[in-house]
């Protein structure tokens, strides 16, 4: 069967960062997308934040679908031939409980993935993460994580997202392979996902510029980021839909290992001269952020991550999209400006 652009893709997550931009980049290739949204009240606010950015919105439609409800799935999937799998919980807090995030993580692939085989989807694209790869490893490591690397979820300092993208992943892999259809999906996975944003909701990943920017964070942590703009995370997702290449394979993200005191001079450098005060320029010794972290459960669980720069071979996802991954600091400083832009600071 040879691919059409006209073919219709099922989009879940459409709503959030990552999904309107592969939406928008699914649109500008001639797809037809039919996203799906919790409530449809939302379509309304992704049709024009869509059209705003060029995209012909003639080819777009929605349904609502829910990660906890088997309702719609099966009709969601009529009709498709491709299924790009977006949609899971991101947060930076954690829940008191972790079963929050992790049973819509794993419930959510397990209907998306079920319901596309029944309905012979030709391929799945899941949105993973470096949090299924890079964690729980011994810190020491130096050499760059890889697609045959797994997270350790026994290991130290699993926090709650960790655990719902690794376990997520592990069911999907699981659920094609019981099927015998391994080669029916590819996965991405990125590391901290920045760069434009298309709307006024700077979601969570955004929400790290946004806190330099805003007075929020008074000092810099030595916290490391895995940085990967938001164009290339979609070109991957696009690409990995149809490309032989992408069949039954994982692939990791990243353009560069940053601590926050280098992402803070990022932003500074894309400010003009009369907002750079606003961002702190102050790092705060690793000493204080253990004090600062018996107050505060989310920063306790990233302790063992102060200092340590963890980095992606993402020599795959190159090959993937045939060019270089857009650097960090344009990643950056697209944030910053989007941010100011849409004046959500």
């Amino acid at each position: 069967m040879t691919n059409s652009t006209s073919d219709r893709v099922l989009l879940t997550g459409i709503s959030g960062f990552l999904g309107g931009h592969v939406a928008l980049q699914l649109l500008n290739a001639g797809y037809t997308v039919r996203g799906s949204v919790r409530n449809l009240g939302k379509a309304d606010k992704v049709r024009e934040t869509l059209a705003r950015a060029g995209a012909d919105i003639s080819r777009l439609e929605f349904v609502a679908l829910d990660l906890l409800s088997d309702k719609g799935w099966r009709e969601a999937m009529e009709g498709c031939r491709y299924l790009q799998h977006t949609a899971s919980p991101f947060v930076i807090k954690m829940p008191a409980d972790k079963m929050e995030l992790i049973r819509p993580a794993v419930e959510g692939t397990e209907r998306a993935l079920n319901a596309a085989l029944a309905a012979d989807i030709e391929h799945i694209v899941l949105t993973s993460s470096m949090a299924a790869i890079a964690y729980g490893h011994d810190k020491a490591r130096t050499s760059p994580f890889t697609a045959d690397d797994w997270t350790d979820l026994n290991g130290r300092d699993i926090n709650a997202y960790i655990e719902s993208k690794t376990r997520a992943e592990r069911r999907a892999w699981e659920i094609m392979r019981s099927a015998g259809q391994e080669k029916r999906l590819s996965t991405i996975n990125p590391g901290a996902i920045l760069g434009p944003l298309l709307d006024d909701d700077p979601g969570t990943s955004a929400g790290i510029v946004l806190r330099l920017l805003n007075g929020s964070v008074p000092a810099l942590p030595r916290i490391p980021l895995v940085i990967v703009d938001v164009q290339d995370v979609a070109a991957g997702h696009v690409r990995a839909m149809t490309d032989p290449q992408a069949a039954g394979r994982r692939f990791p993200m990243g353009e560069r290992s940053m601590l926050i005191p280098d992402v803070a001079s990022a932003v500074r450098a894309a400010l003009p001269p009369e907002r750079v005060a606003t961002v702190p320029r102050r790092v705060m010794p690793d000493w204080g952020v253990r004090i600062y972290s018996l107050f505060d459960r989310d920063v306790r669980g990233i302790l063992s991550e102060l200092g340590v720069l963890k980095r992606l071979d993402s020599s795959a996802s190159v090959a993937l999209l045939g060019r270089p991954l857009i650097a960090a600091e344009q990643a950056i400083a697209a944030t910053t400006r989007s941010l100011l832009e849409q004046r959500v600071v």
